[in-house]
């Protein structure tokens, strides 16, 4: 993964998106081998171009939002990873008000913000109320 990311790096630049899609590949790598502290600059450099490439409010900027969240939350920093994975949803929320459709990645952001929420202790009718915006 690292040497595709060097291949990228060189051929397209170091802010490509095809860059960011690497980032975030072999950071998820590196989280799942519980290598956090390598994998979170990744993610983050990864947001970054994304947002840069294709504007604040696309769905490839809420996954970025989502997977670094994810990574906060498995280091315990919930209130950290919460308004990220909020923005997410909204960025995918914007999506379906905008296409008429529900984004792929819908479900499972919803899912991820919900156990956020339960694990930072929020009583269940706080989580759904929290929830009811995105409905």
């Amino acid at each position: 993964m690292r040497r595709a990311l060097d291949i990228d790096e060189k051929s397209y630049g170091p802010n490509h998106p095809l860059v960011a899609i690497r980032l975030n590949n072999l950071a998820l790598l590196l989280q799942n081998t519980n290598r956090i502290a390598e994998a979170e600059p990744l993610l983050r450099r990864a947001l970054t171009i994304d947002e840069k490439s294709y504007g604040p409010n696309h769905p490839n900027v809420a996954r970025g939002l989502n997977n670094l969240g994810l990574l906060l939350q498995d280091t315990n920093r919930l209130a950290e990873a919460e308004p990220l994975m909020r923005r997410g949803l909204t960025i995918l929320q914007s999506f379906k008000l905008n296409t008429g459709h529900e984004h792929p990645h819908w479900k499972t952001g919803r899912n991820n913000y919900r156990m956020l929420l339960q694990e930072m202790g929020w009583p269940e009718e706080k989580i759904a109320e929290s929830l009811q915006w995105l409905e």
